[in-house]
This record gives C-alpha cells, sequence and structure tokens, in this order.
C-alpha cells in the first residue's frame, strides 16, 4: 500500500475523531430495509458498520422490516398479499407468516451474521420481555398494530451490557395476540423511548428531493413544518410518507437528529456519523 493511502486512512480516522468523542455512550436507532438487507454485500457492509458503532462506544439498536420476503412466503402458499395505504392487511394466517419470516428468520440470520463478524447481538420480538406493547389499529387491516408503549429498560439493559439488540417488528397485544407493525413507525417510537441520540432510516434513494424523483434537488437538512406541507401537497409519497412521520415523531419526543440515507451505498452509516460533510436528508425540528 502506497504511503498516500495510508495517510488518507489516517486522515479518515483523524476526522471521525470527533464525532466518536461525541457520539460515545449514546444510542442510535437505526432502521434497516430496503436493498441494504437483499444485496449481501450491502449487508455485509451494514453489519460491520453496527458492530463497529458498537466498539467505539455507541449503542446501536437495530429495528428490521421484511416486507418483500413475507409477500414471496405468502405466494408459496397460495395467498395474494393486499394492502390499503401502504399497510399490509394482516389475517390470523398471514401473521403466522409474518411472525416466521421477520421473527424466525430474518432476525436470527441477523443475529447470526452480527455475532460470526465479531459482536454479540440479541434478537427480540415485540413479545419478548414485553418490548413491544401494540393495540389493534382497525379491523379492516386485521392483526395489524400501532405501538402503544415500549419496554425501553431491556434495551438499556442489553446495551450496556454489550449486546447490540436485533428487533422485529411484531406487537404484543395485553390479550397476547400478535401484532403486524410498520417497521418505520416502530423505529421512531424506539427512538423516542430510549431516548435516542439519532434515529436513522436506510431507505433505496439518496434522500428526499425538493422535486420528487430528481436526485439534483436532495435537500441536505428538512424542517419538520416543509416536511408536512410536502406531504400534504403530495411531493412527499409512498414509502417515503412513514419514514418521514417517524423522524418527525422522535424528533417531537426529544430525539435531536433524524436521518434519512441511502442504504444503497456502501458503508452508509459511517458516512453519515463520521464525517464532516455526512449524505442524506437529515429532517430537523
Amino acid at each position: 500500500m502506497s504511503n498516500e493511502r495510508l495517510v488518507e486512512k489516517a486522515r479518515v480516522l483523524i476526522e471521525a475523531l470527533p464525532y466518536i468523542r461525541t457520539f460515545f455512550g449514546k444510542t442510535f436507532v437505526i432502521k434497516y430495509g430496503g436493498a441494504a438487507m437483499t444485496d449481501e454485500e450491502l449487508k455485509k457492509a451494514v453489519i460491520l458498520d453496527v458492530i463497529l458503532l458498537k466498539y467505539v462506544g455507541v449503542n446501536p439498536v437495530l429495528v428490521h422490516g421484511g416486507g418483500p420476503e413475507i409477500s414471496q412466503w405468502m405466494k408459496r402458499v397460495g395467498k395474494e398479499p393486499r394492502f390499503v395505504n401502504g399497510l399490509r392487511v394482516t389475517d390470523a394466517e398471514t401473521m403466522e407468516i409474518v411472525q416466521m419470516v421477520l421473527a424466525g428468520k430474518i432476525n436470527k440470520d441477523l443475529v447470526g451474521l452480527i455475532n460470526r463478524y465479531g459482536g454479540k447481538a440479541i434478537g427480540l420480538s415485540g413479545h419478548d420481555g414485553n418490548l413491544i406493547t401494540a393495540r389493534r389499529r382497525g379491523d379492516h387491516l386485521g392483526l395489524v398494530g400501532d405501538v402503544e408503549a415500549i419496554n425501553a429498560n431491556l434495551l438499556h439493559l442489553l446495551n450496556r451490557e454489550g449486546y447490540i439488540p436485533v428487533i422485529a417488528t411484531i406487537g404484543a397485544g395485553y390479550d397476547g395476540e400478535s401484532y403486524n407493525i410498520n417497521a418505520d413507525a416502530v423505529a421512531g417510537d424506539l427512538a423516542a423511548a430510549l431516548k435516542a441520540d439519532k434515529l436513522i432510516m436506510l431507505t433505496d434513494v439518496e434522500g428526499i428531493f425538493a422535486e420528487e424523483g430528481d436526485p439534483t434537488t436532495l435537500i441536505s437538512a428538512l424542517e419538520v413544518d416543509r416536511a408536512r406541507r410536502m406531504i400534504q401537497e403530495g411531493r412527499i409519497s409512498g414509502g417515503m410518507i412513514p419514514k418521514v412521520e417517524a423522524c418527525i415523531r422522535a424528533l417531537e419526543a426529544g430525539v435531536p437528529r433524524t436521518h434519512i440515507i441511502d442504504g444503497r451505498a456502501m458503508h452508509s452509516l459511517l458516512l453519515e456519523i463520521f464525517t464532516d460533510k455526512g449524505i442524506g436528508t437529515m429532517v430537523v425540528s
């Protein structure tokens, strides 16, 4: 390796130093989804980023979805996925598939990867330690829920003991019923309950654009009032709406920084957290 390359590596480490000092002991909630979950090279990069965060003193909490894989498994058993306003209609049979895919497969795969690459991870769903208590949203959606309460003490305990919590977004009702909850919403509520320093949403675009679909109009910092107007005007739409709403909810609960970044970029978490420029869109109050 040339001296120039070595000097560049040293420069990157020096640039990261003030951020490492600032964020030591802080909690980051990371919503993990999109292409970063399906591309094996990107998946490894995200896992290594999360492990590195833990080793430099940050407490990462990883929240994952799994919508495309749930739909694939539904089709395997002859069920056609149905959605209302972006939410999956979830009958009892679909809920069994959701639990099998999220808690039984994806969650355990992620825990296994973190452990394999040198971290210590524990997989959880809402039923574990009453982590996520949920209420039913409405009969028209079936077993779809909203977060009622978060057991933050459980996650603080795991963080103190050196573990990385990996959370499947299944809520537990007061009657013991399981509820399918939007992963973006869970990430926002978790960040609020944990009094996190950052909420970071990994998605499949560079961030939020002033002109929809035009990457040259990327908004680096988006104020809450402007974000709400853009949603009302239809300039933020589709799957970006729950991400922005989760950021707003976290900000209103006192989380100081929320970010929507491109999970398709290699090591996007480290670029956002430990460099002066950062990437993506920061939603600010």
